[in-house]
């Protein structure tokens, strides 16, 4: 479980900083509010290196995905034939996953002069897409690979709705423990 101690202090990173990440790709800091990312990214890698036939993760990662996809709709972006799957389980067991595409376009909206990969676009169209570009860098080629993004999903601030009450609302437990049950079937 990748945590970070979010505070401000004389030694907090700013926008400009180079951070080396912890396979060696280097990442310039254009917004210190995207900083899930940047830990989540270090545990991909970490986790790539155990080999495991898949990979998945969740995050509430960005505003943009509320945006998007609303507070009950999280979006799954991955590698297809896994985020496919992923996205089929989570319908079947009422999480209401959607899947979203990692255009290879956004990706050179990520392009930094002074790192490998910027931690955001220089704009906010696409966000949470531009989150899934950014982490798919840290994704080894040959993983099945699924992110979860439940920024708005995770939280119900609004009237309780069906058995969801009113606070946290599990998203995506269920999903995860499906998607564990179908790999330890199916492979």
């Amino acid at each position: 479980v990748p945590m970070a101690e979010n505070m401000p202090s004389a030694t907090a990173y700013r926008p400009g900083d180079v951070l080396t990440m912890y396979g060696g790709t280097t990442v310039e800091v254009l917004n210190t509010d995207a900083e899930g990312r940047l830990i989540l990214a270090d545990a991909l890698v970490r986790a790539a290196q155990d080999a495991p036939d898949y990979l998945i993760d969740a995050a509430t990662l960005t505003g943009a995905q509320i945006v998007a996809l609303g507070s009950r709709t999280p979006g799954i972006m991955g590698t297809p034939e896994f985020r496919d799957r992923v996205t089929a389980i989570s319908q079947q067991v009422g999480e209401n996953g959607w899947a979203m595409p990692l255009p290879e376009h956004l990706r050179s909206d990520l392009d930094s002069k002074l790192a490998d990969i910027a931690n955001v676009a220089s704009h906010r169209w696409g966000g949470m897409l531009t989150a899934g570009v950014f982490l798919s860098e840290f994704v080894a080629d040959d993983i099945p690979w699924a992110h979860l993004d439940i920024a708005g999903p995770a939280y119900n601030s609004g009237s309780p709705w069906g058995y969801t009450g009113k606070g946290g609302t599990g998203v995506p437990v269920r999903t995860l423990a499906a998607v564990l049950a179908d790999i330890a079937e199916q492979g």
